[in-house]
């Protein structure tokens, strides 16, 4: 039979996919001998097979009965016995990190009997009656669907009425008189009583966790995060313990490093007499974790003992909730803790020091993305104004942007081009479509361990959190600074969440200190130190080489100084805009061979020097020159506008310009329904006679050039969109006549080698034939994404990409990552096809997933030689390739 319940003491953290993290770590933590409430944990199998019938699976009701008795027999309680009751907590627990995407429900058990039991054993009537209104609370938004607005507004009102400034000030008989009321508000929006019996409060609250997997906020976060969606979430159903029991009680959330900077030490957040949905909402204003050695040195001092202890078994930064009852510490949770880009680095980096991890490990624990957001330029801080305001640096960064005040108007902002900065008192689960579309996360309450630090660290979000100057007014949308600047919405503001500054205006951005040492070696600090060792190991273990896409000599030297063992795409439609364009105009209106062979004249040395100088600054590395790939027309003005300025001419009465008619009617005679699918690439120079000849010659007499200087050049020509092998015998024949027309000319041998670019499925599926005429393949990725597809990447990407995002026809788009189903499978088909024609054959991919890290891993275990991608991607690509060569993941979940 399958088992759907595991006690604590039967897991471990090796069974994550089973227990999600939560369970796997509350099992972890118990057989490491720590302080564990006790309890159980019901499988994401569980959860999979009921989202899949929408009914328990068989056997699952009879295995938490009794998991539930020996909980029971273990505490000495029953659940919800009227005189002396077990409370449980039942919590979500997926196998990667979700943040308050999902559910949890605390304090089962309590009803109208049970509280006055409660309050009788615990001593304190206030203590018991706060735990019932926040099962009801809970169970009420959670479990029976009512707006939680409406019980946060009767909260208000409460207080409003008591002149309470929070809601530790209210004392028993408001809390039960805010019972009755949140039950009331039940019966009015459901129609139903909130129920009495502890073992149905049970059974609905871990269905409802369940079926939270599926909700809005979940789906938005997973798509965010890449988490698949049938994972599934476990639910964990512990004993209950209590920090909301007096002075000697609280709550907190720590960490075994700074997950801001990755300094050593014990961080984070605790607030005395408090629950733990207190500390991360960011109702209260929490105090430093330090100060808990002054409050409680006791439990401080086992705290920080236990973190250590979890620390060097996980070999990570651990983050960890904890609860204090009465003196009391009890551990909660733990997992491997999020962390800010510049922590991945500096932990990583550490803890190979101190000889935690390996350096194979350390490069496991950091990733392309991550090296990415340091790349990001910071703020100039000396040309900032006056702050606004201060507060907690939460996750470092710098961006600029419209303030908003609410999720909806961030989304629709974003939506429309403009970069916003989400401004909240506190943010919760509900808020992160806004975070996913701002710039950056202000709240005026929270500190490192709130919602809305922990979600903006996770996505690489700059957030600034308890910014206490500020005094926010949602309903206004404005926000007013300590000194009285009141910032309405609309207005920009900077916000640098490396400092905890909050600046008016948008503050002009620097090179970050990670930039500057890749365009000139310059090393300051720890993180840049971190960086470079990360890079050289990756540099040392990857098989793949990366390349850049570059076209012209400067694109090459940043490219080269980034790390670029070469160029993998040179474009040479680019070296025709501008002014040059209007030679490419001259020769395509020329008529004859004459004019045409004039204009491509003028054209040659051009060439040449644009080619002189990129082999120049890749000297003794290869660089892969594509062949004109556009179709011809797209150097031709636009056709509306042509057509406008003709017709009005004549309309006028007068004679229009007769270049304008001439272009006019070049531009009819080549206008195509579909360019990318028209006269382009190979077909376009076994059309126009000369062209080719033109840029090969401008490459082989470049090539001779750099080497009576005494360089070493080693250019590659490759001939694109070949759909078949007879297109490319044919373009190879010019290419190698003007290879040896040169040579004789110049007294210089040129070898280039001749290879094409797939990026058609003909291509792919024939690439044995091709390879006997192409000495390499590049995958052009992007076209053959499309042909693949049948998309047309402009039209279909704002068309219906978000909407097939959304239904998971995409988990994300095949532009960004590539398609390994589809695209992937051709690729791998090509270059086994292409090694078994022509052993040795090089292969490499030239699109930008040369840069995506997902795609990256793709490449590798294809058996790819190399991958090329933008200058800025370059050292993002080298990192993941290295990964690749090491498997390529996480060692543990800081996603």
């Amino acid at each position: 039979m399958v088992r759907y319940v595991y006690d604590f003491r039967d897991g471990g953290r090796d069974l994550a996919g089973l227990l999600g993290g939560k369970g796997a770590n509350l099992a972890e933590m118990t057989r490491l001998g720590l302080p564990v409430p006790p309890g159980f944990t019901v499988t994401t199998e569980a959860c999979r097979a009921f989202l899949a019938t929408g009914a328990e699976p068989d056997g699952m009701a009879a295995e938490v009965s009794r998991h539930l008795s020996a909980l029971e027999g273990t505490t000495g309680r029953l659940l919800g016995q009227p005189d002396d009751p077990l409370l449980v907590s039942v919590r979500s627990g997926a196998r990667f990190s979700m943040p308050g995407m999902m559910e949890t429900v605390l304090d089962i058990g309590l009803n109208d009997d049970s509280v006055l039991g409660l309050a009788k054993v615990s001593g304190s009537e206030r203590f018991a009656w706060d735990s019932y209104r926040r099962l009801v609370q809970m169970f009420g938004s959670t479990v029976m669907g009512v707006d939680p607005a409406l019980f946060g507004e009767a909260m208000v009102l409460l207080k409003g009425a008591r002149e309470a400034p929070d809601d530790v000030h209210l004392d028993a008989s408001d809390l039960a008189w805010l019972v009755e009321t949140y039950k009331r508000l039940i019966r009015d929006e459901t129609g139903q009583d909130f129920p009495q019996d502890p073992a149905g409060q049970l059974r609905q609250a871990v269905l409802a966790v369940f079926r939270s997997w599926n909700a809005g906020r979940a789906r938005v976060y997973r798509r965010r995060e890449h988490i698949p969606d049938d994972l599934g979430t476990a639910v964990t159903v512990q004993r209950m313990v209590f920090g909301n029991l007096g002075p000697g009680s609280g709550s907190g959330v720590a960490f075994t490093r700074d997950p801001a900077t990755g300094q050593p030490g014990l961080y984070g957040d605790y607030l005395p007499n408090a629950q733990g949905e207190d500390v991360v909402a960011g109702i209260r204003d929490t105090v430093p974790l330090s100060a808990l050695e002054r409050l409680d040195p006791r439990s401080y001092r086992q705290l920080r003992d236990h973190a250590q202890t979890l620390e060097r078994h996980y070999r990570d930064l651990c983050d960890i909730e904890f609860t204090i009852e009465r003196g009391t510490l009890w551990m909660l949770q733990t997992r491997v803790g999020k962390r800010t880009a510049e922590a991945a680095f500096a932990i990583a980096a550490e803890l190979t020091g101190e000889g935690l991890i390996t350096p194979d490990e350390a490069l496991g624990r950091v990733h392309g993305e991550q090296l990415g957001r340091l790349m990001f330029p910071r703020f100039d801080t000396g040309r900032a104004g006056p702050e606004l305001a201060h507060g907690v640096p939460a996750s470092p960064g710098a961006a600029s942007g419209a303030a908003v005040f609410d999720s909806a108007e961030a989304v629709r902002r974003a939506a429309a081009g403009e970069r916003v900065v989400l401004v909240r008192e506190e943010t919760t689960p509900d808020d992160l479509p806004g975070m996913v579309a701002a710039r950056a996360v202000l709240t005026s309450r929270g500190g490192k361990t709130s919602h809305a630090a922990v979600v903006a660290r996770g996505m690489g979000r700059v957030c600034v959190c308890g910014a206490q100057d500020i005094a926010v007014n949602t309903g206004a949308r404005r926000f007013t600074a300590r000194d009285g600047t009141v910032v309405e919405e609309g207005t920009f503001i900077s916000v640098d969440g490396s400092t905890g500054a909050v600046y008016a205006g948008a503050v002009p951005l620097v090179a970050s200190t990670t930039m500057r040492y890749l365009e000139s070696g310059e090393q300051t600090g720890s993180v840049v130190a971190a960086v470079a060792r990360a890079l050289e190991h990756a540099d040392v273990v990857r098989r793949l080489e990366v390349r850049a896409n570059a076209d012209t000599p400067e694109d090459a030297a940043r490219a080269r100084r980034f790390g670029a063992q070469g160029i993998g795409l040179c474009r040479t439609e680019h070296m025709f805009l501008g002014e040059r364009r209007k030679l490419v105009e001259e020769m395509i209106l020329a008529r004859g061979d004459a004019g045409r062979d004039k204009a491509l004249a003028v054209l040659l040395p051009l060439q040449r020097q644009d080619f002189a100088g990129i082999l120049r600054a890749m000297d003794g590395l290869p660089v892969t020159i594509r062949l004109l790939d556009p179709p011809l027309h797209e150097f031709l003005p636009d056709r509306t506008e042509l057509a406008v300025r003709v017709a009005v001419a004549e309309a006028a009465g007068g004679q229009p310009e007769p270049h304008d008619v001439e272009l006019l009617d070049a531009v009819n005679r080549m206008h195509e329904e579909n360019p990318m699918l028209g006269l382009r690439g190979v077909r376009l120079g076994l059309v126009v006679p000369g062209l080719v000849a033109m840029q090969v010659r401008a490459v082989a007499e470049a090539v001779a050039e750099r080497v009576r200087a005494g360089g070493s050049p080693r250019a590659e020509i490759m001939v694109p969109l070949v759909g078949s092998v007879e297109e490319l015998r044919l373009a190879r024949e010019e290419v190698t006549r003007v290879l040896a027309e040169v040579g004789e000319e110049t007294g210089v041998a040129v070898h280039c080698p001749v290879g094409t670019m797939i990026e058609l499925p003909r291509a792919a599926l024939t690439a044995g034939r091709i390879a006997e005429e192409a000495e390499f393949f590049s995958f052009g990725t992007n076209d053959l994404t499309q042909t693949t597809w049948g998309f047309s990447r402009d039209d279909v990407e704002a068309a219906f990409f978000s909407a097939y995002l959304d239904k998971g026809v995409f988990a994300s788009s095949p532009f960004e990552t590539l398609d390994r189903e589809g695209v992937g499978r051709l690729v791998r088909i090509a270059v086994e096809e292409g090694r078994a024609a022509r052993p040795g054959l090089q292969t490499g991919v030239c699109g930008e997933h040369g840069g995506d890290p997902e795609s990256i891993r793709f490449f590798h275990t294809a058996g790819l030689d190399y991958v090329s991608c933008s200058p800025f991607r370059v050292p993002v690509a080298r990192l993941e390739a290295g990964r690749a060569a090491l498997g390529g993941t996480d060692t543990g979940d800081s996603r």
